[in-house]
């Protein structure tokens, strides 16, 4: 019992990064009903750029964590110029494929920029995990969970408490009547993008200050994982989202205790494989109409 009980806390705090990731996801498919597949990079971005001050010049972690947001949004900024901004009215098959092309150019900038595979990252928290009778808690994973749930708790109070939300959700259930009353649809899209991006940004901060760490696959796994969360947990829910990324951790926590680590993202990723099939053409269908 003790060794399940540890294994579903190290899932949950595991799907609470991914929980954060799948919310940057749902913002931009809630609103404008395309995929990004630049999330992901866009945040390795934002990691590359605060992890080259960090070696260059030293910082503190506020510091990086303010560098890796600015990054990621200022990385955002360009995949919504480039990408999102020409499509708006067009196909979501040419915004996601545009979104993919960048996806490589991330990569490649910051292989050009750190050659190396693996940099190290400063640790969010240096000192002995908790512990609590027999389990074992990582004070990261804790603050990690603890910032899932105040940004989706922040968000929703963002879209239904606030002059701005009211014009998110009116631009989500209609575009056309939305502009007809005087709302800017392309500034809510914009802004909606770096909301997004500041989300995947803090993300990416948290998630290498745990895993000490910086890599190029960074952005492919937060695309993947933050898909996949975001999928499970319901397309456009917030809080589907949150859950999501937590079942994700859980199935990922038990399926490498019970199967072994090279089952973890083999079903992860045969799952998010059966959801594509699943709602792809659901998603073309709605797009279409």
């Amino acid at each position: 019992m003790t060794d399940l009980a540890q294994n579903t806390l190290d899932g949950l705090f595991l799907g609470s990064s991914y929980a954060l990731l799948a919310l940057g996801f749902t913002l931009i498919f809630g609103v404008l009903r395309r995929v990004n597949l630049s999330f992901g990079p866009a945040i390795m971005f934002g990691c590359y750029a605060a992890t080259w001050v960090n070696l260059n010049f030293g910082a503190g972690l506020m510091a990086l964590a303010l560098i890796t947001v600015a990054g990621a949004v200022l990385a955002g900024a360009y995949v919504e110029r480039l990408c999102f901004a020409p499509h708006r009215n067009g196909s979501p098959i040419a915004a996601m494929v545009a979104s993919f092309a960048l996806w490589m150019q991330f990569e490649e900038l910051a292989t050009i920029a750190l050659p190396r595979h693996i940099y190290d990252f400063p640790p969010l928290h240096g000192g002995a995990p908790l512990e609590i009778g027999p389990l074992t808690l990582r004070v990261e994973s804790v603050f990690m969970l603890f910032a899932a749930v105040t940004v989706c708790a922040a968000l929703w109070w963002l879209l239904y408490r606030t002059r701005f939300g009211v014009a998110v959700r009116a631009v989500i259930d209609q575009p056309q009547a939305a502009q007809l009353a005087g709302i800017s649809v392309p500034r809510v899209f914009v802004l909606t993008f770096a909301l997004a991006s500041a989300i995947g940004g803090l993300a990416g901060f948290l998630i290498a200050a745990s895993h000490e760490q910086v890599t190029p696959m960074l952005g492919m796994w937060s695309t993947l994982k933050g898909l996949l969360a975001m999928m499970l947990g319901g397309l456009g829910s917030l809080p589907g989202a949150v859950l999501g990324g937590l079942a994700l951790g859980l199935l990922e926590a038990h399926s490498q205790w019970f199967l072994g680590p090279q089952f973890r993202d083999l079903l992860a990723y045969l799952l998010l494989f059966v959801l594509l099939a699943a709602r792809v053409p659901w998603m073309t269908t709605r797009s279409a109409s």
